[in-house]
């Protein structure tokens, strides 16, 4: 494709075959503009076409402009493409020819020597027709001829191809230099060369702007891949604590087995001491059998003297005396005993036949007083007593709903008097809290750390101090001391309430610690003393911000200030105190805790205290406790105090008043229990009254049925015949009692004389007595000692078997189950790991099970904490990261790779920017060195100056009968012949600088005199002549005095039809 010539050749010279390729051999046109049916034939240089206004010689060069693809508003002739349809046709056609032949013919395989370009133009389309030298038609798309428009520089928009008439009109008279500028702008193509920079360059920013999107797409990964990593730092850690909690659960398994060594080595002691004391126990056994020995023997030689000193016969007819005594006396009792059973029975026969007689008597009196009188004065008294009843009992339900009452008031006064005592307890406990807490601030006054322990804590600290080169690290603590509020005191009671338990806590690095600071604490006197067990060499946690509540409310860490690393981690792990969140009202709390359902929230805590959270459906309110509560890191106490102070005197005021209302509540207790005793001794009287008057209702009413319902009188026979049976069994049962008392007597008697035979056996055997019982005395001593001998053998009997021997069983016993249990722990221990790999851990000299255990528990709490923090694995982080790494350094090599070509793009912009700037002064030395050299033909001097910055070409002309060598600068200042030939200079000037198959120019001489208009006529014809391009002139004048033939060819138009 040929451009725009910047360089400087010698354009006079003869016509260079190459320049035969791209130039109108024939135009033909049908029904277009005033043309039916016109064809005009081209010569291959100069052609001059003249003919009167009217006859169509300016439609030639619009049919050429829409022929090679100009819009119908290009032209300036009409604003659509149907507007050239001649009147009163449908269709227009434009047929041109464009030779194409020599080296810059365009694809002549497939079009040959000519190509024809046929657009149709009907009422509603136009079409573009392609066809080869023998009329074949090849293409018909705009992109074919565009293609061909581009290979010849065919620009017909360019004033430098094709002048139209309104053109020629708007250069020639125009003298405004910006209008110069925009025709030298767009005739040598830097219009177009600035517009394509221009768009370029608009281009370039837009996709710099797709890239910087690109970056910015790309920095959000990015700060993933910086979280991703962090991820998988705190992940190491993670693995770190489960390789040292693999090492303690080995350590753990291997202690197991060395503690049941030791156990083993201590049981196999006592084991040996226990069979040390069987010896010791069987001398003592040993012992007592020979003491029982030698007292068996005493006690044998004690009887034998007993029996010595009584003789048999005597000893046999006592024990004859005495045996048969004790049966006389049995057998008395016995006969005693039926007959007291024989009298019980006659008594009660006895009292039968007593009633039986009063009923008949009874009856008798009955029938004798039943008489129709006695009979209504019954029945009135019975009226009576039934009236004096129904009054006793109405004034009894009336004294016993006056005391009850009198007992609900007395109850509600108690009520009342316990309420009151209560408030009274309550205002006193609250005027107590109130002044140890008041004490306490006037001692933190002095001292702050006494505020997280009282005077506790300041001996604590000594026995520290005195201790510390005991400690592997010295302890931490209080907390609280370590702690201070951001922003005043507004939140220093929610947070009292948030972790007011651990900020009298102390902080230790291991368990040996632990223990010793416990000592010190007992010694100190401080009791139930909180001691947090966490590793010092922890650094401090970085808490990510997915993990914080996503709320605009502080959280307890946001307004805490501590600049201790290892106090800050307690807060978190312990406390929680990241997902602690703080709010000004209950109902801020509310919508925060249970509404909002904030991720990452654990409890929500109101400035006076109340705590609200929620645990799975459940919501829980906690009200603040009714102990006073004061911030304990508060900055300034002296506010505090003074309210204090005002609480302590509010509660003892009020407590006084309910005082107050205790003791006249106390009176009128009193005054309601004095009723309350008259009440109830009237009501007792009532009672007693309404009982008796009732009872005697109630006999009165019996005796009448009693009466009303007497047997008759033939019941009487019955009721005699009855009683003197029981006559006949009393008699009979008398006298078998009279046998009885007969036996009885006798049974005693014989009883009394077997007594007084014994009584005179013992007489006679006196004097021996004596003796006899001073034996039997030291027998029966005797015999306490072997009792005695044996329990004392018996109880180290029992020793021996259920303390010596017993004990060593089970130590024996004990010590087979250490053994068993070492075996297991050995093989589980085993399992886990070898014995020689332990020495490499480190070994587990000096340490107990229960301190592994303690510190792998806090092992895996920290790494159970850590692990809810990240669900993934550290695999699929790490799989996730090189992922993400992947595809990033992919994405970065694009965003890297198009900065870099946008880079190139803009650095070949800038050179083409420079290059363009360079041709661009160059053509402007080159337009004014043309131009002068055309105006030295006519012996003018001249100068052009274009001002690209201000758009701007001005023409400086001076003529040669000028003698004052003043330059005009305006060309309207020239006469009108001397402004058209210099314009036409300058147009000429602008033709040598651009390179086009073919130039046409419309009514350029429109304006000249005819002495002008026959210097600029032979001007151009030998400038066409010499440049070897075709050129195409139209002019309405007489062109006679031009000569035809050669390389110039006239044609004249055919005059308009009136």
């Amino acid at each position: 494709m040929k451009r725009a010539r910047t360089t400087e050749d010698s354009t006079f010279s003869r016509v260079s075959p190459s320049l035969e390729a791209g130039i109108i051999k024939k135009l033909r046109l049908e029904n277009f503009m005033c043309h039916s049916n016109h064809e005009t034939v081209f010569g291959n240089h100069v052609n001059l076409i003249t003919g009167q206004n009217g006859s169509g010689k300016s439609a030639i060069l619009t049919a050429l402009c829409v022929a090679f693809g100009c819009r119908a508003k290009g032209t300036q002739r009409a604003s659509t493409l149907k507007d050239f349809i001649k009147t009163g046709s449908s269709n227009a056609v434009i047929h041109v020819e464009i030779q194409n032949e020599g080296e810059d013919a365009f694809k002549p395989e497939i079009y040959g020597d000519v190509i024809i370009v046929e657009r149709r133009i009907s009422e509603s389309t136009s079409s573009i027709i392609l066809k080869d030298c023998q009329g074949r038609k090849v293409f018909n798309r705009k992109a074919d001829l565009l293609e061909i428009i581009e290979h010849f520089n065919i620009d017909v928009e360019n004033p430098c191809v094709i002048m139209s008439q309104d053109k020629s009109r708007e250069f020639l008279h125009s003298g405004n230099n910006k209008d110069k500028f925009k025709f030298f702008y767009k005739a040598t193509l830097l219009q177009q060369v600035n517009d394509l920079l221009e768009s370029i360059s608009a281009e370039i920013t837009s996709a710099r702007s797709i890239v910087e999107d690109l970056g910015s797409a790309i920095r959000p990964i990015e700060k993933e891949l910086i979280e991703l990593q962090v991820k998988i730092k705190t992940m190491e850690h993670i693995e770190q604590i489960s390789v040292e909690v693999q090492q303690l659960k080995k350590k753990l398994a291997w202690s197991w087995v060395y503690d049941v060594d030791k156990k083993l080595e201590d049981q196999n002691v006592r084991i040996q001491k226990l069979k040390d004391r069987v010896p010791l126990c069987q001398a003592r056994i040993d012992k007592q059998l020979h003491l029982l020995d030698k007292l068996s023997e005493s006690c044998s030689k004690k009887k034998a003297e007993i029996e010595s000193m009584m003789s048999s016969q005597v000893k046999q007819m006592k024990e004859n005396l005495s045996h048969s005594m004790s049966l006389a006396k049995k057998e008395a009792f016995a006969l005693q005993q039926d007959s007291k059973c024989k009298a019980s029975k006659i008594q009660k026969m006895v009292q039968q036949l007593k009633t039986l007689e009063l009923q008949v008597q009874d009856i008798h009196e009955q029938h004798v007083k039943n008489t129709q009188a006695e009979e209504s004065d019954r029945e009135e008294k019975l009226k009576g007593l039934k009236d004096e009843v129904k009054a006793a009992e109405s004034e009894l339900e009336r004294l016993k709903e006056a005391e009850a009452t009198l007992m609900n008031d007395i109850n509600r006064q108690n009520d009342e008097i316990r309420s009151i005592a209560n408030k009274i307890q309550d205002h006193e406990k609250k005027y107590s809290d109130i002044i140890y807490n008041l004490r306490g601030l006037q001692q933190q006054q002095s001292n702050k750390i006494t505020a997280f322990g009282g005077n506790k804590v300041l001996s604590l600290l000594e026995k520290i101090e005195r201790c510390h080169r005991r400690f592997k690290m010295p302890p931490i603590g209080p907390i609280g001391a370590h702690l201070k509020l951001l922003n005043g005191d507004k939140w220093a009671i929610a947070v009292e309430y948030a972790i007011g338990r651990l900020l009298n806590s102390f902080i230790v690095t291991d368990h040996k610690d632990f223990r010793l600071l416990k000592q010190c604490a007992k010694e100190a006197n401080y009791g139930h003393l909180q001691i947090i067990i966490y590793n010092f060499s922890t650094p401090r946690l970085m808490i990510p911000e997915h993990m914080l509540p996503n709320t605009n409310h502080p959280s307890t860490l946001s307004i805490l200030q501590c600049e201790n690393h290892t106090v800050f981690n307690v807060l978190v792990d312990q406390g929680n105190v990241e997902r602690q969140v703080l709010v000004n009202d209950y109902n801020t709390g509310k919508v925060v805790a249970f509404e909002e359902r904030i991720r990452n929230l654990k409890e929500v805590f109101t400035v006076d205290g109340c705590k609200m959270f929620s645990r799975g459906p459940v919501e829980t309110t906690l009200p603040p406790k009714r102990k006073q509560v004061y911030g304990r890191l508060s900055s300034s106490v002296e506010g505090e105090i003074e309210k204090l102070h005002n609480d302590a005197s509010n509660e003892q005021k009020a407590a006084n008043d309910y005082k107050r209302d205790k003791r006249g509540a106390e009176v009128k207790l009193e005054d309601l229990d004095k009723k309350m005793r008259s009440i109830k001794i009237l009501r007792v009287d009532a009672g007693k009254s309404f009982s008796s008057k009732k009872l005697f209702l109630e006999d009165a009413m019996l005796q009448q049925a009693a009466e009303s319902s007497l047997p008759p009188l033939s019941s009487v026979d019955e009721i005699g015949e009855e009683i003197s049976e029981i006559n006949k069994k009393i008699k009979e049962e008398q006298v078998l009692l009279e046998g009885l008392e007969k036996r009885r007597l006798e049974a005693e008697r014989k009883a009394s004389d077997l007594k007084v035979k014994v009584d005179e056996l013992c007489e006679s055997a006196n004097h021996e007595h004596a003796s006899l019982e001073k034996a039997e005395t030291e027998l029966l001593e005797i015999e306490r000692q072997i009792d005695s001998a044996k329990e004392t053998k018996v109880h180290y009997d029992n020793v021996m078997k259920d303390k010596v021997l017993h004990d060593i069983k089970e130590a024996e016993k004990h010590y087979l189950e250490l053994t068993k249990r070492r075996e297991e722990n050995f093989e589980k221990a085993s399992v886990i790991c070898c014995q020689n790999e332990l020495a490499s851990l480190g070994g587990c000299d000096g340490i107990t099970p229960e301190e592994i255990s303690a510190e792998l528990e806090s092992l895996n709490r920290t790494l159970r904490r850590e692990s809810l923090r990240y669900s993934e694995s550290i695999d699929d982080l790490r799989m996730l990261y090189e992922k993400k790494q992947r595809k990033i350094i992919k994405r970065q090599q694009v965003y890297k790779a198009l900065c870099q070509k946008l880079d190139a793009c803009q650095n070949a912009l800038e050179f083409r920017r420079r290059k363009f700037q360079t041709n661009a002064a160059n053509l402007k030395q080159q337009l004014s060195w043309k131009f002068n050299g055309h105006l030295r033909k006519k012996g003018i001097s001249g100068l052009i100056k274009v001002d690209y910055e201000n758009m701007a070409l001005s023409v400086e002309v001076q003529m040669p009968q000028d003698t004052s060598n003043r330059a005009v600068r305006d060309t309207r200042g020239l006469s009108g012949g001397e402004r058209s030939f210099s314009t036409l200079c300058f147009a000429l000037a602008l033709h040598e600088m651009t390179e086009s198959p073919f130039r046409a120019m419309d009514e350029f001489d429109v304006f000249m005199d005819a002495v002008s208009r026959k210097i600029s006529m032979d001007t151009l014809i030998d400038y066409a002549a010499a440049q070897g391009s075709q050129w195409i002139l139209i002019t309405p004048h007489d062109t006679s005095l031009v000569k035809g033939g050669g390389r110039v060819k006239k044609m004249q138009m055919a005059a308009p039809r009136s």
